[in-house]
């Protein structure tokens, strides 16, 4: 072991990614005295804009979203204790097959050595000791996260340096808890999904025993839904913030990942992202 503090970095693809999914962890290991790096793939112009307008709606101006955006992500970083905010700001790629995935300047269109030659530079200036971001399908689908998974593998391998990887995803049990929470706080306006979507979500995630690492978070509960809540102007889309912070907690209280590059030979199942490392 060494005198240098311990590194986290988080590859994301939007702001207010980095709450979501790993708001938990960023928020813990800060609190432990581990350095925190997040990178944010891009500049999140496909958000909503003032007033919940949408993308291709009138009125909508992808930079001036970028702006405002910008500003709550500093926000969310301030929350959560974030020690270093690095922003790569390609152009938002939108939902997967929307026109902005192939605008020029788009994440989803940028070749990925040029994407992972960025961030190999943002990693040899870190050397974390951990890296977390998406799976290859991007948890659930969408191109920027499915390009970030692309760019930190091959950053990674660029590189050379062999921190413990992990991917961000949820166990089965959660998502079926998920779907019925967005039917007990959505109202009226959340049906039952139809088979096909009720297949779709059932995919999502992975089979609980097939998850490496669960790392308790519950004690950061409240940092991680007032950093979702600092990404104000997409609060529409945040499901999560309609049911609360004791039930937000409860649901989200706990961050699961899978470890895809190890060298430490800790055992899994594990309960610290550091687990061999300290």
């Amino acid at each position: 072991m060494n005198d240098s503090p311990l590194t986290l970095m988080a590859v994301h693809a939007h702001p207010d990614d980095e709450a979501t999914g790993t708001g938990g962890v960023l928020a813990r290991y800060a609190a432990e005295g581990i350095r925190t790096v997040l990178v944010t793939c891009t500049d999140g112009g496909c958000g909503d804009g003032p007033g919940g307008v949408k993308p291709g709606d009138p009125g909508h101006d992808p930079a001036a979203v970028a702006r405002m955006r910008r500003e709550e992500l500093a926000a969310s970083c301030e929350v959560l204790g974030i020690g270093h905010l690095e922003m790569l700001d390609y152009a938002d790629s939108g939902m997967m097959g929307w026109p902005t995935n192939d605008a020029p300047g788009s994440f989803w269109r940028t070749p990925v050595e040029e994407g992972a030659a960025r961030l190999a530079e943002l990693l040899l200036r870190h050397r974390p000791d951990v890296v977390v971001t998406y799976d290859e399908n991007g948890f659930y689908g969408h191109p920027d996260h499915i390009q970030a998974n692309r760019i930190t593998m091959a950053a990674l391998e660029m590189t050379g340096l062999t921190p413990k990887v992990y991917w961000t995803t949820a166990p089965r049990s959660m998502m079926q808890r998920f779907g019925e929470l967005m039917r007990e706080f959505g109202g009226a306006e959340v049906q039952e999904p139809d088979p096909a979507e009720a297949a779709a979500l059932a995919e999502i995630g992975l089979p609980d025993e097939e998850i490496t690492t669960w790392v308790d978070t519950s004690r950061y509960g409240a940092q991680k839904f007032d950093a979702l809540a600092a990404h104000a102007s997409q609060g529409e889309n945040i499901f999560f913030l309609k049911m609360g912070q004791e039930k937000f907690t409860e649901l989200m209280g706990v961050e699961t990942f899978v470890r895809v590059q190890d060298t430490t030979g800790a055992p899994v199942p594990e309960n610290d992202l550091f687990a061999g490392l300290r």
